[in-house]
């Protein structure tokens, strides 16, 4: 497929048939992925391959039980790894400076630019993904499990496998709305307004079309897609915990020195 209509038809697959990645393609996308740029070109980075069922299992529940976490054949997490350029120094008698915040930030870049990589050469060979922002929300619990050691940190992982859906590619906001030429120019209500007028209707008919999603927005009692987003699906409460999970974690994986 054409790379812009690739991108242009991409959409999250939460369906998989259960016919396996062939070795040769897995790694084929693999080898895309670490073609991205990279800060320093130090590949500050890993790249999780979790084929086996028993360990997905495992990954259900801090996945939040996402169905895909068992129906897709391959799960990938992709890791800000400075462990790797840590022991290189070490043996190579350099200091050590990477056991800080920043350099969390930049292995994370690092991470999620070859994700992208990888999302793009999969949907080009016909498979599908799916993003799941439980890898940052649970990235204490799924580091245990895939034996991460300190200087290791998951940053974002999919679900990979062959489509057994097709849904609509999702609605975007307008690039006019998302794009500032030269200098940031702030939003005035006006235009808040235009930005999100197709994303209120698209939106709300969306959540209202999954039977589960309807019945916990009629309960909460909201009555517009932005308390949608900040009353049932993203709460201040879940957010500040979660931002816990991922400092605690960070502490607790060396990147906060």
């Amino acid at each position: 497929m054409d790379t812009l209509a690739c991108i242009h038809h991409h959409r999250s697959i939460r369906r998989y048939c259960p016919d396996p990645v062939p070795d040769a393609l897995l790694t084929e996308l693999l080898d895309a992925g670490v073609r991205a740029s990279s800060s320093g070109n130090m590949q500050s980075y890993s790249i999780i391959v979790t084929r086996d069922r028993a360990l997905r299992e495992q990954l259900y529940e801090p996945h939040m039980e996402q169905s895909m976490v068992l129906d897709a054949p391959v799960l990938l997490t992709f890791c800000a790894d400075f462990r790797r350029m840590r022991h290189w120094l070490r043996l190579s008698d350099a200091p050590d400076n990477f056991d800080n915040f920043m350099s969390f930030m930049i292995a994370a870049i690092d991470a999620t630019l070859v994700s992208q990589n990888v999302a793009l050469a999969a949907e080009a060979r016909g498979l599908g993904i799916c993003y799941m922002g439980s890898t940052l929300a649970n990235c204490d619990q799924i580091g245990r499990i895939l034996a991460l050691p300190p200087g290791v940190f998951p940053v974002v992982g999919f679900s990979l496998g062959w489509p057994d859906e097709d849904p609509a590619p999702r609605d975007r906001l307008p690039l006019d709305g998302l794009v500032h030429y030269e200098t940031y120019h702030d939003y005035s209500d006006e235009r808040i307004g235009e930005i999100y007028a197709e994303r209120e209707l698209r939106g709300w008919e969306r959540y209202m079309s999954f039977p589960r999603l309807r019945a916990m927005i009629a309960d909460s009692g909201v009555t517009n897609l932005a308390q949608v987003y900040t009353v049932v699906k993203y709460t201040r409460e879940s957010h500040q915990e979660f931002s816990e999970t991922v400092f605690g974690y960070l502490r607790e994986q060396g990147f906060l020195n």
